[in-house]
């Protein structure tokens, strides 16, 4: 059986007329408070795509290859490769004839499996691969998302505000001796300056490592402390210990 309707209106209750009872005047209002806004308040949205947002130069875009000279500043070390999370990078490497004795062959990485997590520009030394501002991608095909090294090296002077914002902030080496980044990528060693202060002692060699077979060092020159040949008394094995 059917519930009887109940009348839950109070005593005070003011009686609602033809035009309330539409509730026009309330739409009306509110369509007012509107366009009161989108006509008096500032904009802040962006008419995309013919405006484009700057991301800042902590955003990380899609990664890119440093281009350097002409040449790729990637020494082909495959740590990048190895960091990546979900092994969205590869790449092949060859011997090329200069300072840094390998480059890549060929080197891609699959936009589709990127995650944008920067660990590759983490733990690349060189700062050879870094993330970019771009972020506005669009593909036709699984194939358009693979990017070659036509796509991938991008000028350094391009990249400018990034490569500085990483010497501000990643990794702040303290004194002149820690700053080897530069030179690191000129001889892909970490002891550029030891190495500069042995050429300027006489060991000229070092300047083409690239290209002798053995070092030669002057007879005349001391290279450090006097050596030492082995101890006195020879390590003990762990049974003569007991």
């Amino acid at each position: 059986m059917p519930g009887k309707p109940e009348n839950t209106r109070k005593e005070n209750e003011r009686t609602l007329n033809f035009w309330e009872k539409m509730y026009l005047p309330e739409v009306f209002k509110g369509l007012g408070y509107t366009f009161n806004k989108m006509r008096n308040e500032p904009v802040y949205t962006f008419e995309y795509p013919d405006e484009q947002w700057y991301p800042p130069d902590s955003y990380r875009g899609r990664p890119v290859l440093v281009e350097e000279e002409g040449r790729p500043r990637c020494v082909s070390c495959n740590l990048c490769a190895r960091a990546c999370p979900p092994m969205a990078i590869s790449m092949q490497s060859h011997e090329v004839e200069n300072v840094k004795e390998r480059e890549p062959a060929w080197f891609e990485i699959n936009m589709l499996r990127c995650i944008y997590c920067g660990f590759c520009e983490e733990v690349c030394p060189e700062e050879a691969i870094i993330m970019s501002k771009e972020y506005d991608m669009t593909f036709q095909s699984r194939d358009e998302a693979i990017f070659g090294l036509d796509k991938l090296l991008v000028p350094k002077e391009r990249l400018k505000d990034r490569l500085d914002w990483l010497d501000r902030y990643k990794d702040p080496q303290f004194g002149q001796h820690w700053d080897f980044r530069h030179d690191n990528n000129l001889h892909s060693v970490k002891d550029q300056h030891f190495l500069s202060w042995l050429v300027e002692e006489g060991m000229e060699a070092l300047e083409d490592t690239h290209l002798r077979d053995t070092a030669t060092v002057a007879e005349d020159r001391d290279w450090g402390a006097p050596r030492h040949g082995p101890p006195a008394v020879p390590y003990l094995d762990r049974d003569d210990e007991d």
